[in-house]
């Protein structure tokens, strides 16, 4: 959208420029009419180039990323990067500028717009040099975890946004049927998709208003088959319109973080094992990956994991939306990467430090789900390394995978 927003704005800005040079009496260029023309055909040959090495530039490291680490940061990072779409939207804007004022340069050189066009045209030189730096920088491993980390963190605070009592132990997921038979069920149409985003205050409201509660059957990221449930409507919400229910809930063809934040582990762990695979082989872009891992669940384990009913301002459940609790964000956190990666050094250590410094740092309810992927990582390790002394290395937290102890371990050890 960028890019078009930038067409549209150049047509209105080189009209406004054009009226304004009416008035303009002064020789701010120096140029004649053949070098107005030269200047305005040099600034539409340089954006074009610039546009078409960009885009190509841009593709082919997009599939070396994709390749080496995974194909959904494509979308998630790369696809929203600012700097990326404006300055293509600069580009752009600064070729149909140039056209038009070259359209319109026939016998007189309009004086500010020739002006503008050359400091536009600088513009362009300066932010191309700056975007491939830039590219540089944002398609290296570590960037890019970074990138997804952050993305994630304001996720989990948007959909989590209270702290977590610290006495608070109890558990909040209720067995499915707990509101027993519904009312009435709404159905899926269309094609099948990925439940994105849904509309929580809205349906709120409406259950509020008919005294009754909705029940969304699927999780946002959940896959979702033509016919299949997608509402439950209970008491008086069974009287709600069904083009306003299907209006609250986004589809689409693949799963972004606009309100999961389960996305934001998956590709992490995705980039973690990819990493630990025969074919790539490179534990420290794992390691990499962990890092970011033990940021997210720092954040996660310090917030009020909220169950499956939201209430209304009286209090009363009205909707019943199911998100993550702290032992699946653990499960996808350590599983995965405890599989694959247990065979290489550096993986176990890392994740040991990670688990290690949890424990020591988050309440004492999110304890036992990090002591049970300890035990398993101690029980794992064995299967991996026939010498005791490998064993023994392998066991040691180290918050670099491979550098030395972690603080904690040493001051234990000793």
């Amino acid at each position: 959208m960028v890019p078009i927003a930038a067409v549209l704005l150049a047509l209105v800005f080189t009209r406004l420029l054009q009226r304004l040079d009416r008035f303009v009496t002064w020789d701010l260029t120096g140029l004649g009419v053949d070098g107005a023309q030269t200047l305005f055909q040099t600034i539409i040959t340089l954006t074009l180039t610039f546009v078409v090495f960009t885009f190509g530039s841009l593709l082919v490291a997009i599939q070396i990323a994709s390749g080496q680490l995974t194909p959904r940061i494509i979308a998630t990072t790369l696809l929203r990067d600012r700097v990326i779409k404006y300055t293509v939207g600069l580009n752009m804007f600064t070729m149909l500028f140039a056209v038009t004022a070259l359209n319109r340069t026939v016998d007189a050189v309009p004086q500010l717009v020739t002006l503008v066009a050359a400091a536009l045209g600088v513009a362009c030189v300066a932010s191309f040099l700056f975007l491939i730096d830039y590219a540089a920088r944002l398609l290296r491993p570590v960037r890019l975890v970074s990138l997804v980390c952050d993305q994630g963190l304001d996720v989990i605070r948007a959909v989590y946004p209270e702290e977590e009592a610290p006495a608070d132990g109890v558990p909040r997921v209720k067995q499915p049927g707990w509101l027993g038979p519904p009312s009435r069920v709404v159905s899926h149409r269309g094609r099948s998709q990925i439940v994105l985003a849904v509309e929580v205050k809205s349906l709120v409201q409406e259950a509020r208003r008919l005294d009754g509660i909705i029940e969304i059957v699927p999780q946002v990221g959940d896959f979702v088959a033509a016919d299949e449930p997608l509402f439950n409507l209970y008491d008086g919400a069974a009287g709600i319109d069904e083009a306003t229910l299907r209006g609250t809930v986004v589809f689409g063809t693949e799963r972004t973080m606009e309100q999961d934040p389960m996305f934001a582990f998956r590709i992490l762990v995705d980039i973690a094992i990819k990493a630990l695979s025969p074919a790539i082989n490179d534990p420290t872009t794992a390691v990499l990956a962990i890092d970011q891992i033990h940021r997210l669940l720092r954040v996660v384990g310090r917030q009020h994991l909220h169950g499956e009913g939201i209430r209304d301002a009286a209090g009363r459940v009205r909707l019943v939306l199911r998100t993550p609790n702290w032992e699946d964000f653990v499960h996808i956190a350590c599983s995965e990467i405890r599989a694959c990666g247990a065979g290489s050094i550096q993986v176990p250590r890392r994740m040991r430090a990670m688990l290690e410094n949890l424990v020591r740092t988050l309440p004492a309810q999110r304890h036992p789900a990090l002591e049970e992927q300890l035990d398993l990582l101690d029980r794992t390790l064995p299967e991996f390394y026939e010498f005791a002394e490998d064993l023994a290395l392998a066991r040691v937290a180290d918050s670099q995978g491979l550098g030395g102890a972690s603080s904690g371990s040493r001051a234990a050890g000793s």
